[in-house]
């Protein structure tokens, strides 16, 4: 069995498309995917699950959410390393040490292709600032990623690719939840 980790887009924001992180970990569990644990309700979700590529995960959660839900939202799943190697490679904390309340990482379902990349590197956005690695966009924002116009649908837009966000901490405690049910 591995363990992964999956993020959910778009669950439980202004009273559209919710899901109680009990029923969540319910379907989850009704998957083979045991043992399955949420982190708030943004629909974060470490498993255990048989080996198989992420891609084909987020494909049977997908179905599974629309089957006992009735709504599509997307879903990246990740494994604990690459997870990690993403949360290394910050440059807002190797290169520099910004406040961890001021960062965010987009991840992307797949690499965008390279004019996407060079397209938004060429542009300002200050007073935040991004980073894009081949699976994630590392954000700065000082003023708080809801006064940022670097959301998930401006990446979507732009990289055409699917994206969502999740602040630092919240990475940091999923790569650390992710951890313990290793053993």
């Amino acid at each position: 069995m591995q363990i992964y980790i999956s993020i959910l887009r778009g669950i439980n924001v202004s009273g559209k498309n919710l899901i109680k992180m009990n029923l969540l970990k319910e379907l989850y569990e009704s998957l083979g995917f045991s043992p399955a644990i949420t982190y708030i309700q943004s629909g974060n979700v470490v498993f255990r699950a048989n080996q198989m590529p992420p891609a084909e995960l987020e494909k049977i959660i997908t179905a599974a959410i629309a089957t006992k839900f009735l709504f599509t939202i997307p879903v990246i799943v990740i494994e604990p390393a690459e997870l990690k190697a993403i949360v290394a490679q910050n440059p807002f904390t190797t290169k520099r040490s910004e406040d961890i309340e001021k960062l965010h990482i987009t991840f992307l379902s797949q690499s965008p292709k390279l004019e996407s990349i060079n397209l938004l590197n060429s542009n300002t956005y200050l007073p935040d600032e991004l980073f894009i690695s081949e699976k994630a966009v590392y954000l700065f924002c000082p003023n708080g990623y809801g006064r940022t116009k670097l959301t998930n649908t401006y990446f979507e837009n732009k990289l055409k690719v699917t994206t969502t966000t999740r602040n630092m901490r919240t990475v940091l405690e999923l790569l650390r939840i992710s951890e313990t049910i290793i053993g």
